[in-house]
């Protein structure tokens, strides 16, 4: 292999692995998931409007679904798997979807809650997702079902954030403030 060969390779496997974090060896899509909220994080820390911070999260969002698409046939290839677990770009986009479509309270709230819930609903495979992930073998398939995990997060944080003041929970479920 050519020192550009060899390149090429460490580098689609740096982004596909979200720099190597995607290589754990325990629940590498959850760890591959946490640079979604280290996005989340800089982003948030840097940009103050929040109409601005949802427009940059798009960006990025397309950005990673771009990479997984052009990355797709490269890691099948590299891991011999349909969906390998090591490509964890899905994961950062499908947490992605929370802080674009979910605003309410805190920060460290709003990662919390959307972090696990995500990651719940992707390793559950709720129907809709579920049947993404049963029946689009190909790039779209890898990416589609994260999207709809992330969506049913942001439902539940949506249904939580509407129902702790009548409990009593608001502090712990998106408390604005």
């Amino acid at each position: 292999m050519s020192n550009t060969q060899e390149f090429k390779h460490y580098f689609k496997l740096i982004i596909a692995s979200a720099f190597g974090l995607g290589l754990s060896p325990i629940a590498p899509g959850t760890c591959g998931a946490l640079l979604g909220i280290v996005i989340h994080i800089l982003i948030a820390a840097y940009i103050i409007n929040i109409k601005v911070q949802v427009l940059v999260l798009i960006i990025v969002l397309l950005l990673i679904a771009a990479a997984n698409h052009l990355l797709t046939p490269w890691s099948v290839k590299y891991w011999k798997s349909n969906d390998p677990s090591h490509f964890v770009l899905d994961e950062i986009a499908g947490y992605l979807v929370v802080p674009i479509l979910f605003h309410q309270g805190k920060l460290w709230q709003i990662i919390l809650w959307g972090f696990l819930l995500f990651r719940i609903f992707d390793i559950i495979k709720l129907p809709g997702a579920r049947q993404i992930d049963r029946n689009l073998k190909n790039s779209w398939g890898i990416l589609l079902d994260d999207l709809v995990s992330g969506v049913y997060a942001v439902l539940v944080m949506y249904l939580l954030w509407w129902s702790a003041p009548m409990l009593g929970i608001e502090n712990w479920f998106f408390a604005n403030g």
